[in-house]
Parts: structure tokens; sequence; C-alpha cells
């Protein structure tokens, strides 16, 4: 059986032909949606999402693919592209009555919300993004020695049946190695064994459709982000970044890269850990509102 989020009613929402979300909504107010990353469900949120729906509707799905959420089979570059997951995102919004919404999204889950703010700058009013760097320039940074850190991405980004093959066969070992390893002293595990094997059930039932959206990520959506900074394209609301300081280990500039997306950015750094919803609830709660009061 799925947890689920004290406090709000589980939807199942029709959001494109044969796909439907699964989707947790609470409160009242000006909607915010929260995206999760990998490897984890809606319920990352679980802490932050109640703590909003004070004063806030709060809608948290699960991406296309992961969860609850429908799993398509992929039969184009395009069925689990973040462009397509974004337009699943408005397409949720719009079916709950919002035209417009605050969109908050970590590691995946801020690929597809960057990806809904550029591809729908009408309806993304305000843009969290929790430690990621935009796909094009992720690409372009990782290297040498550091980028073994990343081997997930690059495994991934294989052709259709090793990478889903090999990843099936330890399931379990190879989603928990990323939810032990992006745990920190500083940030210990953020999630209770509950917690953990529904991460581990949810990822084990979605391998393929998991390898489909990364695969994407060193596919089409690099097509998509240099189609858009050719034509000068940005993110032209207020967006805030949240992230861990890799930039000295790895050599790059965070919030230059991000800077040159998004003209309107409050870039900041944490100690909280890639998990900083769960780990660090109440400073992210704390973030998001800020960025709400621009």
């Amino acid at each position: 059986m799925t947890l689920e989020i004290p406090g709000f009613t589980s939807r199942r929402v029709q959001v494109a032909d044969g796909v439907a979300l699964h989707a947790a909504v609470g409160g009242t107010g000006d909607p915010v949606v929260l995206l999760h990353g990998f490897p984890q469900t809606h319920l990352c949120w679980r802490h932050v999402a109640p703590a909003l729906a004070a004063d806030h509707t709060v809608i948290v799905p699960d991406l296309r693919g992961y969860g609850a959420s429908d799993k398509p089979a992929e039969t184009s570059p395009e069925t689990y592209s973040k462009r397509t997951m974004a337009a699943d995102v408005v397409a949720l919004a719009e079916a709950l009555g919002f035209e417009r919404f605050a969109l908050a999204g970590h590691d995946r889950g801020a690929l597809v919300a960057v990806r809904a703010g550029l591809d729908h700058p009408d309806r993304v009013s305000h843009l969290a993004i929790l430690d990621v760097l935009p796909t094009l320039d992720m690409w372009d940074v990782l290297h040498g020695a550091e980028a073994a850190v990343a081997f997930h991405l690059y495994l991934m980004a294989q052709p259709a049946g090793l990478p889903e093959a090999m990843i099936a066969g330890t399931a379990d070992q190879f989603f928990g190695h990323f939810l032990d390893a992006w745990s920190t002293p500083s940030a210990p595990a953020p999630f209770d064994e509950q917690v953990r094997a529904e991460y581990l059930r949810a990822s084990r039932e979605a391998v393929t459709s998991i390898v489909a959206d990364y695969r994407a990520s060193a596919g089409i959506d690099v097509e998509h982000d240099r189609a858009d900074r050719a034509a000068g394209r940005g993110l032209t609301m207020p967006v805030t970044v949240v992230q861990q300081d890799w930039g000295a280990l790895l050599g790059y500039d965070a919030a230059g890269l991000w800077k040159a997306w998004a003209s309107d950015l409050d870039h900041r750094t944490t100690r909280a850990g890639h998990f900083m919803a769960e780990s660090a609830p109440s400073e992210t709660e704390a973030t998001l509102r800020a960025l709400l009061a621009r």
C-alpha cells in the first residue's frame, strides 16, 4: 500500500492521452506544485507540503513514470522528455482549476520544473530548483575522475536494453546506493525504514520508465536546451536555486551557470544535503516562502 502525506487527498488526474498522474492535494489558497526527485516519489515532500498547505493549495504529484503515476512505454524520445513531463504538470494544475501556479522541483523534478518555466512562462509564477544543474550545463561540467559520482547518468544514457536489465537485476542495491550515498554526515538519511522501503518498492517497479527519463536527459532534453540557448530564451519569473556546494570539488561556478538561464535569480547553498526537503524541511519551507514573497 502506497504511503501518503497526512491530511492530503489522493487524486488521479488525466494529463495526456493514456497518461494519468497520481497527486496528493491539500490546503487552500494560491497554488504551489511540488515535484520530487530520484529515486523518490511525491512522499519526499511529506514535511514541507503540510506546512505550505496552511495558506496555499499544495499539489504534489508523482512524475510520469514514477510512483503511482502511469508509466507509458518509451515509443519515442519525446515520451519522457522534460518537455512532455512539464506539459503533464501544466495539464495537472489546469485540471485542478489553476491556470497559473508556483512550482518547486527537486533533482529530476527540478529539471521538469525548469522546462515548464521555459516552455510555459505564462503558467509558472515562481520557480524553485533544488540541487541540480541545467541539463545542458551538467553534461559540460562533468569530466575526469570526479565525474564518477555521476556514473548512473552515463549508464542510463545507453540504448534501451542493457541498462534496464542491469538495474532490474540489482534494483534494491542500485536505488538504495543513492539513498545512502546522497545522505551526508551533516544530513544523515532523512527517511525512516518505512519510507526508504517505499522508495525502493516504487523504484523497483519503475525501472524501465526511470531509465527512459534519464536517457531523455542525455538526448532530446539537451537538444531542447541548446535550441533555447541559441534563441536566447531563459527563465523570466523569479527563480530560487538551492544547491550543495559542489562547485569547488567539480570546478564550476554553479551560480554563474544558473545566472545564464535566469535573470531574476536567488542562488543559495545549503549544508542540508541532497535530500533537503526531508533533512531540513523548515529551511526548505522558509526558502520557498521567501521566493513566493518576491
